[in-house]
């Protein structure tokens, strides 16, 4: 069993490691998010020199969604295309379920504008825009082994030209023990 002096270097090490993989990852996913949008690509395979398939990574789009931007203009609107879903307190607002199903419709409509029920005809919602709810990004999703493949790759040093932190191989981990 390790000392406690034994551990806390471990655990010391560990995190700089972690710390150092944590920069170099943030730097290369916005490195490659920004290659992503430049070349207009939505999936590309990671491969290791020998050619396996380790990953895929994969854009992500954001999806437009219908958000509030004035909050007394859309109770403005509903209080005239809909009283009842008014409720009146201190605080005048529209009814909570009432405001997610309109920006429900909207957001499945793509445009701040909704179908009048009796009518049908469309009419726009004042303080309501559609648009993206998030940042456009990646996902990487390891092919099946490829996780295990990257790190027999990184041990035997097949991946030096990615300029990744090197740690010592399984091997050598094992006679600095003894």
């Amino acid at each position: 069993m390790a000392n406690l002096a034994e551990l806390a270097l471990r655990e010391a090490a560990l995190k700089t490691l972690a710390d150092a993989v944590g920069e170099q990852l943030r730097a290369v996913k916005a490195a490659m998010q920004q290659e992503l949008e430049i070349t207009g690509a939505s999936r590309v395979d990671a491969t290791l020199p020998d050619g396996t398939k380790v990953a895929t990574i994969s854009r992500t789009s954001p999806k437009a969604t219908a958000v509030v931007t004035d909050e007394d203009a859309f109770l403005a609107w509903v209080r005239q295309a809909a009283p009842s879903e008014v409720v009146s307190r201190v605080v005048t607002e529209v009814r909570p379920a009432y405001r997610a199903s309109l920006l429900a419709q909207m957001t499945a409509a793509g445009v701040a504008e909704v179908a009048d029920a009796a009518t049908g005809e469309l009419s726009g919602v004042p303080g309501v825009e559609v648009r993206a709810g998030r940042a456009t990004t990646h996902s990487v999703r390891h092919a099946k082994g490829g996780g295990e493949a990257i790190i027999t790759a990184w041990r035997d040093c097949k991946l030096t030209h990615l300029d990744l932190p090197q740690l010592v191989s399984g091997h050598e981990q094992g006679s600095e023990a003894a």
